[in-house]
């Protein structure tokens, strides 16, 4: 019997060696996730830490992640049974950065973006003043008001919603926040980041910087296969460039989030699998390459850094909003921005509006029916770095849907032929959160247009 149990023992021991050799390197994206996430949420946010590890981080294999805060530091560092210490610390302009491994202090990033806060005194969703209090005959308002109360109701237990907002007609007509959310929570965007970084190709192609046919996008490309990717290619996401975006395992995307200290680099080196335009495959290594190239299209690093906000998110009174960095000073255009639920209602209204903003063109409308192009190959779900219902993915939401979508369920949904603009955040995802149910609730308590025969 002895024996058996120094058979049986050893044997465990040799799995438990084995188990932790192969996940050993995963530890690098459970702790960067934790450490990088609770910094944002504490520093840059204002959160609870608390309130975001029982919440934010609390999914496997995450949740095993045990974080440490430094306030005056302003920095927090994660670990899983004291192994893989990976710190995250806050850069002020450019919220927080996860450090490399083994490495808790860095020089601070000496460039600083400017903004320009234009304080414009209109009501929201213009300026930052009160919403003007309108009554529309052809909103059942009672019905609308249950539609926001059923999605927190539905979502009670796992309190995955933390705040809706919709807009009607350039008009705030409802809005609803979870327990510790207000309207002037920032939240983070995950990938509605990437219809930000599109935005600003839009602008660079208005502005007559940048064309989207144009090739040869980066040095390194010229004398290669690469040379004849184009920018749409890019944009559209079928490239046909190499790229594994799978989270669950060490693959392209997490070694660029959690392992990367210039993230625009990460696809750049990648070869080509097939002809540009014929292999559509979603990419957060390619919305971050394209901030390289849009860093590419300045002769200052401070250009760069200001005219995403000077010529897009200052110039919508997006106040709120950060835009996060990597360690080289790029922003990370894939994933990393921060603002209130209203703030990103307002980057809806934009595109609702074709590019118009109060009587400023800020990008033409031909890049917003751009957008809304479905993607050979995406089954009518994408266009240029924006999601798309023409397939008909939500079948009791019209087809001209087009959102800007972030992982555990972000959303910018714009309905140009409803007017509407909705806005949701949480912790949930498509399945799990009906998205079809959610907004068909909400269009049902708004009567349709009467066509004009």
């Amino acid at each position: 019997m002895n024996r058996f149990f120094k058979i049986f023992f050893a044997l465990l021991l040799v799995i438990i060696i084995i188990a932790v050799y192969l996940n050993y390197p995963k530890l690098n994206i459970i702790t960067g996730f934790a450490a990088k996430n609770v910094c944002s949420c504490l520093f840059e946010a204002g959160r609870d830490p608390e309130n975001v590890q029982s919440g934010d981080n609390n999914f496997n294999p995450v949740k095993y992640a045990k974080t440490k805060i430094d306030a005056e530091k302003q920095t927090v560092t994660a670990t899983v049974l004291g192994l893989k210490p990976r710190t995250a610390v806050l850069i002020e302009g450019f919220g927080c950065t996860l450090l490399p491994e083994e490495i808790e202090t860095v020089e601070k990033i000496s460039l600083r973006p400017k903004r320009t806060m234009l304080n414009t005194d209109l009501p929201y969703p213009y300026g930052n003043l009160q919403p003007l209090d309108t009554v529309f005959s052809e909103i059942n308002y009672e019905k609308l008001n249950t539609a926001l109360k059923d999605v927190f109701d539905r979502d009670e237990v796992s309190g995955s919603t933390r705040a809706v907002v919709v807009l009607y007609k350039d008009h705030l007509i409802a809005e609803a926040y979870g327990e510790q959310f207000s309207k002037d929570t920032k939240l983070l965007g995950w990938s509605m980041t990437k219809s930000i970084t599109g935005t600003i190709l839009g602008i660079l192609e208005k502005q007559e910087i940048v064309t989207r046919d144009q090739n040869r996008l980066f040095r390194t490309w010229e004398k290669d296969e690469r040379a004849v990717i184009t920018l749409n290619n890019l944009i559209q996401m079928n490239s046909s460039l190499e790229w594994e975006e799978d989270y669950s395992k060490i693959s392209d995307v997490t070694r660029m989030l959690f392992l990367e200290e210039d993230m625009t680099k990460a696809q750049l080196y990648k070869p080509l699998l097939d002809e540009p335009g014929m292999i559509w495959n979603y990419s957060s290594g390619t919305s971050n390459l394209l901030s390289g190239f849009i860093r590419n299209q300045f002769a200052t690093h401070q250009e760069y850094l200001d005219f995403w906000y000077t010529e897009l998110i200052d110039k919508i009174g997006m106040d709120s909003m950060t835009l996060e960095a990597d360690l080289a000073g790029n922003y990370v255009g894939s994933s990393y921005s921060w603002a209130t639920a209203r703030d990103w209602a307002k980057f809806g209204q934009l595109y609702l509006r074709r590019g118009n903003w109060n009587g400023e063109q800020v990008i033409d409308s031909s890049w917003v029916d751009y957008t809304a192009t479905p993607v050979e190959g995406s089954n009518g779900e994408y266009g240029a770095h924006f999601w798309l219902n023409a397939g008909g993915k939500y079948p009791d939401v019209p087809r001209d849907l087009f959102s800007a979508n972030g992982f555990q369920g972000q959303h910018v949904f714009i309905i140009p032929s409803r007017d509407l603009v909705v806005v949701r955040f949480g912790l949930t995802e498509d399945p799990v959160f009906d998205v079809n149910l959610f907004l068909k609730e909400i269009l049902d308590a708004i009567a349709e247009p009467v066509p004009f025969n």
